[in-house]
């Protein structure tokens, strides 16, 4: 089966390329993004040597929708899907941090906790927790936007402010945006019989001065989503949550002697698991949208790909 490990395009009138860990971002006069999502997989900022098929069609209709389900609160970059693949949309320059939010004690912040922490990107947590219980009020937990394949490192609001990372007229802006989506994301996954547990947005500022939402949003790759039926009776019991997101391959990563630590060997991938992975993300494709997963023809991924791109750039 053909997958998208890597793409090396050249559009009209582009300018540069950026590949990032999933994603491979074109620049075209200055102006426009062309993003596309790859079927890479990465886990503790690590890319992993096996693509997942599907995995990049996924992430990019599943951001697609939740861009435009989100569109009348919080204003986005995304102008046009020319590919299963692709989104296309307004050239930003990109704030150097990511907005975490989090609405349960689940992932990074339950490891934190159980080694003892209460204090998260100088937010406290109290005392008592439970890992995945509700945490009273979601946490913003802000971690700096990493290059060149660094880890993502937990910063604080003081710190993004004193360090001048973002000023505070518009840090208070992405605040209020990432609460405003998070509730909007809740209220979309509750429907679907879902709980958005946490979540990560990117913003960026266009050369006219706006705030505009970018990237991939609610999908698994920057969220995480527990089953809400069973939800209350499995944290009475204690066990482990039905969740649909990254975080099992980050468990079996895990189980399997690696973290993205120094001198630790990436857990060789079976065919078997590759298949169980791709499935767990239609799963959630399926799940969070309501709608049957389309497959989209991989034969000659890339010619499809570039054609489709430029045909809508020569529009």
């Amino acid at each position: 089966m053909n997958t998208i490990n890597e793409t090396n395009f050249k559009f009209p009138n582009q300018k540069s390329v950026y590949k990032g860990k999933v994603r491979e971002v074109y620049t075209i006069n200055d102006e426009l993004l062309v993003m596309i999502a790859t079927d890479r997989l990465s886990a503790f900022d690590v890319i992993l040597p096996r693509q997942i098929p599907f995995k990049g069609q996924i992430l990019n209709q599943i951001a697609t929708k939740m861009l435009n389900d989100t569109a009348d609160i919080v204003p986005n970059w995304l102008l046009a899907n020319p590919d299963e693949n692709v989104a296309v949309g307004h050239l930003c320059d990109t704030f150097k941090v990511e907005m975490v939010i989090r609405g349960y004690m689940s992932g990074h912040a339950a490891r934190e906790y159980k080694a003892g922490k209460r204090v998260l990107c100088g937010v406290a947590m109290a005392e008592g927790l439970e890992e995945n219980d509700k945490f009273p009020e979601p946490l913003i937990t802000p971690s700096t936007k990493a290059e060149n394949g660094e880890h993502d490192e937990d910063i604080s609001r003081e710190d993004i402010l004193s360090q001048e990372i973002v000023s505070e007229e518009d840090y208070i802006i992405l605040e209020n945006y990432t609460k405003a989506l998070f509730q909007r994301g809740t209220e979309i996954a509750a429907k679907r019989g879902l709980i958005l547990v946490d979540t990560k947005y990117e913003f960026g500022k266009t050369k006219e001065g706006k705030i505009l939402l970018i990237d991939e949003i609610h999908t698994p790759d920057s969220s995480r989503y527990f089953y809400a039926e069973g939800y209350e009776e499995r944290q009475n019991k204690r066990a482990p949550q039905k969740q649909l997101s990254k975080e099992f391959v980050r468990q079996w990563l895990i189980e399997n002697g690696f973290q993205g630590k120094d001198n630790q060997q990436i857990p060789e991938m079976s065919d078997a698991k590759i298949i169980e992975i791709s499935n767990r993300y239609i799963e959630l494709y399926e799940q969070i949208t309501g709608e049957a997963f389309v497959k989209a023809t991989t034969e000659n991924v890339l010619d499809r790909i570039e054609k489709n791109v430029t045909s809508f750039l020569s529009n």
